[in-house]
């Protein structure tokens, strides 16, 4: 029997103000609920759901799925560590904001740990990072501002946002380049982690990958509902399969979503790309998302398959070979030794 932690963080109390915010709580639950319904389908898998105190009665229910309820203003990190001891995988499902997906995940011995790895959630919780390390594998990216290298005011908009923030929070569109800088020197003062770029014209989509040692699977191509009122920019939801896998903007995102995993191996898991389709560039990668995102729950309705079990098939075939790789280095060095020792003794004879 397998055993699976489901960690929400959101949903599970781990950010109290989010909690308190209804939208982001029906976001926290909206990922969680379909995951850990999959889990609980698999033959052989018994599944533990964290959810807080109060957030029971409308969760799912299944014979071989445990909800547990952590003490109230827990400590998320130092919960997870203790739950990963008793469960044979763990599944976090967190914002990078404020490095809180990175510190979860280093809770997490990396044998139990599904998803994304340490290097890839270091360069992804980073907008800047991310564009840096994409454009150098030749992927298109925003420009973003930098000392070395500062924006100049010939774009149609900029954009203002949290560097490692989702959910599009407090990101803010400027029609007038002065006022785009002033508002990020001044949030820049204030010691936010906060990112200048320029306004990317085109739809706005995301794309659905299942990711695994450097490969990547198309899932799906999504439109993403977003709106900019009085500057302000909103994320509205996401119509899931938007545009056909086999059209020109499906092939060409499936060929992106496969450079972006070459240059980021380490991603692992379900995992979203936001993009904006350039009507001249193609799509433009605006950030990666190493985690389930929103259409996980509308892409788990339209599959015939059982994503999160192919999610921990992948992990356990990596796990499995690095048993093996481990333990084969582990024989021949052992075998090494006792063959110099022979030698050894041979000459000393």
């Amino acid at each position: 029997m397998t055993k699976v932690l489901v960690y929400e963080y959101i949903s599970a109390g781990g950010d109290a103000a989010a909690a308190a915010r209804p939208e982001m709580l029906a976001m926290g639950r909206a990922m969680r609920d379909p995951v850990a319904g999959d889990l609980a389908r698999i033959a052989g898998v018994e599944v533990t759901c964290v959810c807080a105190a109060g957030d029971t009665a409308a969760a799912p229910r299944a014979p071989s799925l445990t909800w547990r309820v952590p003490p109230r203003g827990h400590d998320a990190v130092a919960f997870v560590a203790e739950e990963a001891q008793r469960h044979d995988a763990v599944w976090v499902i967190a914002p990078e904001t404020g490095g809180v997906l990175a510190a979860l995940c280093g809770a997490v011995d990396a044998s139990r740990w599904i998803g994304c790895d340490a290097a890839a959630l270091q360069v992804a919780g980073s907008k800047r990072r991310t564009a840096r390390h994409l454009a150098q594998a030749g992927i298109a990216t925003t420009r973003a501002w930098s000392a070395d290298a500062p924006l100049q005011a010939d774009a149609s908009a900029w954009v203002v946002k949290p560097d490692d923030g989702a959910g599009a929070i407090d990101t803010h569109v400027y029609d007038d380049f002065r006022v785009a800088e002033s508002a990020f020197l001044a949030r820049l003062g204030a010691q936010e982690p906060v990112t200048f770029e320029e306004w990317v014209e085109g739809d706005a989509l995301s794309l659905s990958l299942l990711c695994t040692r450097g490969r990547a699977e198309l899932l799906s191509v999504n439109w993403q509902h977003v709106n900019v009122t009085h500057g302000r920019l909103a994320y509205e939801g996401v119509t899931v399969g938007a545009i056909a896998l086999d059209s020109l903007v499906g092939r060409a995102c499936s060929e992106l979503a496969q450079r972006v995993a070459r240059a980021l191996p380490g991603l692992a898991g379900f995992v979203g790309i936001d993009v904006v389709w350039h009507r001249e560039r193609g799509p433009v990668v605006i950030e990666i998302n190493p985690r389930v995102t929103c259409a996980y729950a509308g892409l788990a309705a339209r599959l015939d398959t059982n994503l999160a079990a192919r999610v921990l098939v992948a992990h356990r075939e990596v796990q499995h070979e690095a048993y093996e790789t481990a333990h084969d280095g582990a024989h021949d060095s052992t075998h090494d030794a006792a063959h110099d020792g022979g030698e050894r003794i041979c000459h000393v004879a």
